[in-house]
């Protein structure tokens, strides 16, 4: 049987891996999600980004939450590691996807900090423009029902209180069959 070019391409492996440390930032029952306008409608993130060549994973996970929340945390309360999603998903456009390591970790804050902090946060894109996305808190337990990426708004919205340790900090791989891009 000879394989089809989709078929084929499906089944070679990722030639890069990368990692991305991200923050569930909450306040109370709120959480902080980067919310950006789609055609196919919203798609929310949870603030993070890709760990750059020599930086220390917690050198990362300081340099996100300020980059996009404006949020030193030191002014947190580390929660620690919450979950580690393996994301093998081709996403569009002509750049060869790498496969990704999603480190997803709990911050709580108080109101007084969640006051001072951003509202929008804007990313670079190829052609020298920017793509804003709204800050928004939402009820961590409505986050089941968002087009999320990482997709862990159902473990998310699964937990007993916004304070609940979690049995197992590896959430279902997130692969071309199990995820859509906007």
């Amino acid at each position: 049987m000879t394989a089809t070019p989709d078929a084929a391409d499906s089944a070679l492996p990722f030639s890069r891996i990368k990692i991305r440390t991200a923050a569930l930032v909450f306040c109370g029952d709120e959480v902080a999600l980067i919310r950006r306008e789609r055609p196919a409608g919203p798609l929310y993130s949870v603030p993070g980004g890709n760990v750059e060549a020599g930086e220390s994973l917690p050198g990362a996970l300081r340099r996100e939450p300020a980059e996009e929340l404006a949020l030193d945390i030191d002014r947190a309360e580390d929660g620690g590691l919450l979950w580690v999603v393996d994301q093998m998903v081709r996403r569009p456009g002509p750049a060869p996807s790498p496969r990704k390591l999603h480190l997803v970790h709990r911050l709580d804050i108080a109101e007084a900090v969640r006051a001072g902090l951003a509202t929008e946060e804007y990313d670079a894109l190829p052609d020298g423009s920017q793509d804003v996305g709204a800050i928004e808190w939402i009820d961590y337990r409505k986050t089941g029902e968002l087009h999320l990426f990482p997709p862990l708004g159902p473990a998310l919205a699964a937990l007993p209180d916004a304070r609940a340790a979690v049995a197992g900090a590896a959430l279902e791989a997130v692969t071309d069959d199990t995820y859509v891009w906007r």
